[in-house]
């Protein structure tokens, strides 16, 4: 991905800004120092810089659960601060930037200024190679080099010859940034699925009202009653939630697949929790089964059977299929997601 070109300026370097990294400390800072910019800023306070940075790795971490690596300290941040300052895993942006930038409590300040030591000065190494940190900080206050910003004690200063780029390309910038740390990061989660669709918070999370209309009532309609595989319930058409089995902060697909029909209080106690296969895994797969029998049957042009595909690429013959078959592909599809949730520190219901 090749970054807009400007004939004045060094652009080349400001790519090579994420060559060797080994965290993801100049992905966020540089994302931030965008947001800054866009917002008119020039010269932008560092904690200001520190704390956007945790604000926008916040819900890939903490909502998540993606791992960043056992050297990156803005994951054990993350994970730290959302219990020194109170915060939840699903906090806007802003709200987290906002509490960071205004607490007075010393462990969060602490862990903020953990990274002036760690991306301030470092960012700037392609314009200054192999100097060290106060040769970096010196050099910087004069922009003969056209490097990116000058760098003080508390703050930086956009170098006025970029701070025009950035805001004309901020959108492209961005882009460029995030495309990096997905590259980043997929290596760290090679078995996660959908990185890219965890780095920012979305808007809203989609409803599953159609999902729960023309799909799990038909089931209902046919079989009156059916009970909840976590507590034994009934469940009936219009006193059920649609759920998923494996939590949609792992999987973030709503596919028909992963959803069930569960009792409406246990499914805000579910949370995230992961269900155990052991316990869970029949009935869920014996549902499942029954769901897409009836739904053939009563609804053969349905898109939600489409869904199957993505487990059984005979679906069309799935009325041959055994249930020893049947069973073992689904089981093929759940068990690695259990897994490697539970290795990314996704709980066990308990």
């Amino acid at each position: 991905m090749d970054l807009p070109h400007n004939k004045s300026l060094p652009i080349h370097l400001l790519a090579a800004c994420f060559n060797n990294t080994s965290a993801t400390y100049k992905f966020y800072w540089f994302l931030s120092i965008l947001q800054a910019v866009e917002l008119g800023e020039e010269t932008i306070k560092k904690r200001h810089l520190f704390a956007r940075m945790i604000a926008n790795a916040w819900y890939t971490i903490n909502y998540f659960h993606i791992s960043f690596g056992v050297q990156d300290k803005i994951q054990r941040a993350a994970e730290e601060l959302k219990n020194i300052e109170n915060l939840k895993i699903d906090d806007d942006r802003e709200i987290i930037f906002q509490t960071l930038v205004s607490t007075n409590n010393t462990e969060t300040l602490s862990l903020l200024n953990y990274f002036n030591n760690q991306v301030p000065h470092w960012f700037l190494s392609p314009w200054f190679e192999k100097m060290t940190k106060n040769q970096i900080y010196e050099l910087s206050k004069n922009f003969e080099n056209r490097h990116l910003y000058a760098l003080y004690d508390t703050e930086i200063v956009i170098n006025p010859f970029w701070h025009e780029y950035l805001m004309a390309n901020s959108k492209l910038l961005k882009d460029f940034c995030f495309w990096n740390l997905v590259i980043f990061l997929q290596v760290r989660n090679p078995n996660v699925p959908d990185i890219p669709n965890k780095i920012i918070k979305p808007a809203s999370r989609n409803n599953l009202n159609k999902q729960r209309k023309d799909f799990w009532d038909i089931v209902l309609n046919e079989k009156g009653i059916v009970k909840c595989i976590y507590t034994g319930k009934d469940l009936s058409i219009g006193n059920y939630a649609v759920e998923h089995f494996v939590p949609y902060n792992f999987v973030s697909h709503d596919l028909i697949w992963n959803l069930i029909p569960a009792e409406k209080s246990f499914n805000i106690y579910k949370s995230d929790r992961l269900p155990t296969m052991d316990k869970y895994f029949i009935p869920f797969f014996e549902l499942q089964k029954a769901a897409i029998e009836i739904v053939r049957f009563k609804s053969p042009s349905n898109k939600f059977l489409e869904d199957y595909y993505s487990i059984f690429s005979d679906f069309d013959h799935f009325a041959n299929l055994s249930e020893i078959t049947i069973r073992e592909k689904f089981r093929d599809r759940i068990q690695p997601l259990i897994s490697i949730a539970a290795n990314n520190g996704f709980q066990y219901l308990t």
